[in-house]
């Protein structure tokens, strides 16, 4: 069957309104063409691949580990059904990069079978979430960069990512607007959830500048990928209009941290990384031919 666009044949594979939740097929892809277009770089392709696969990937990790955790019924199915839409988007990409740079590699060896240092995803992602005012704090400030991006990204040269945008946005638009409902319920609360909700914003504030840092591999794919700092001034005005209407201190404007100007984007983590891929990891890597 033809389609016009990539978009359509997503639709298409995928009709279930629960499409990414990766359930019910092998490949997230199938049907789809996937051929890079002639005038771009297919290896830088699939690099930005990686870093928006794995974003979503350990960002979707750290959140299944707040399965039962939450206060109410309701926040634990939310909180599943942000991190399966995640799931859905690294799988999406994952499979992309994989056809991109023409390795063929699948979604299984690019979350199970690579090194820490070979992960591209910005830091953010990998923060445990202390309490659940850390776990929304991130979700508000992830969700809303990646939303800017991926609005961006519906514009891409490479229809194929314009297609993985174009189904992500709803989602994220939701993801956002959920953080954003408890964020300023919390802040707008007691004494001491406004405490919690201003302290839990304050501690991943340090790991927020690195989300608007422009990579290299981004200069090379001009038309292809979204520069990040296109995005901040969307980024501040919300977060800013969020914390007036919760009556939280919008903290101030972080640098990037990095070494030497490196960050996660280039394979440097932190500490936490290495706890969240041995979790991640631990099946595939003990049964690595298993099929289940």
């Amino acid at each position: 069957m033809s389609f016009d666009n990539a978009y359509e044949a997503l639709a298409e594979a995928q009709d279930d309104a629960r499409w990414a939740f990766g359930t019910g097929f092998d490949d997230p892809l199938s049907g789809v063409d996937t051929s890079v277009p002639s005038d771009v770089d297919g290896a830088a392709l699939a690099a930005y691949c990686l870093m928006l696969g794995d974003d979503a990937l350990i960002a979707s990790h750290r959140l299944q580990q707040w399965c039962t955790r939450a206060p109410e019924l309701e926040d634990e199915v939310a909180i599943a059904n942000i991190g399966l839409d995640l799931l859905g988007q690294a799988r999406l990409l994952l499979t992309r990069a994989g056809r991109a740079d023409g390795s063929g590699r699948g979604e299984d060896e690019y979350a199970f079978f690579r090194a820490e240092s070979e992960f591209r995803n910005v830091r953010l992602t990998e923060h445990a979430h202390g309490d659940f005012a850390e776990l929304l704090a991130t979700v508000l400030v992830f969700g809303t960069w990646r939303l800017a991006v991926m609005q961006r990204l519906r514009d891409s040269r490479d229809p194929v990512l314009a297609a993985i945008a174009a189904k992500a946005v709803p989602e994220l638009t939701y993801h956002r607007e959920y953080a954003a409902d408890w964020v300023v319920r919390l802040g707008d609360g007691t004494a001491v959830s406004h405490q919690r909700m201003q302290s839990a914003l304050d501690g991943i504030w340090p790991l927020v500048g690195e989300l608007f840092a422009t990579h290299e591999v981004e200069r090379a794919l001009a038309g292809v990928a979204v520069d990040p700092a296109e995005t901040r001034a969307e980024f501040d005005a919300v977060l800013a209009q969020v914390c007036a209407a919760a009556g939280l201190s919008l903290p101030e404007r972080a640098p990037l941290a990095g070494v030497a100007g490196r960050t996660g984007r280039d394979g440097l983590h932190t500490e936490a990384m290495g706890y969240v891929l041995a979790e991640l990891q631990s099946v595939a890597r003990a049964h690595p031919e298993a099929s289940w």
